[in-house]
């Protein structure tokens, strides 16, 4: 029996629950990230490094952030993000998928099983 490849933009990314984040007024995203493990504990200690740091989002990322609600899939995200955006967003899909991989590989979302 084959399995089922499955899509990458089929996926449902959701914000890791861990990650704080707060939207300021002008509707900028700003995640509140705690610097955990030996590394930056040394790095608090020497480097006087903060224990939480503060990442301001920009404009499409401050648009994407609340949509990342582990129900939408990227392709719907991707169409409210061209509605939004038009041809400011394009490569659309390209960037995308690019963006939701970076912000999975500093463990900021998740994707259910």
């Amino acid at each position: 029996m084959m399995k089922k490849t499955e899509n990458y933009l089929e996926k449902k990314p959701k914000r890791a629950e861990c990650i704080n984040w707060t939207k300021e007024d002008n509707g900028e995203v700003v995640l509140e990230v705690e610097n955990k493990g030996i590394a930056n504990k040394i790095a608090q200690l020497i480097l006087r490094k903060p224990k939480i740091s503060y990442i301001h989002l920009d404009e499409m990322g401050s648009f994407i952030w609340p949509l990342l609600d582990g129900k939408t899939n990227i392709i719907a995200i991707g169409e409210k993000v061209e509605e939004h955006f038009g041809d400011k967003a394009n490569p659309l899909y390209e960037r995308l998928a690019k963006y939701i991989k970076t912000l999975y590989s500093y463990e900021f979302i998740e994707f259910d099983k």
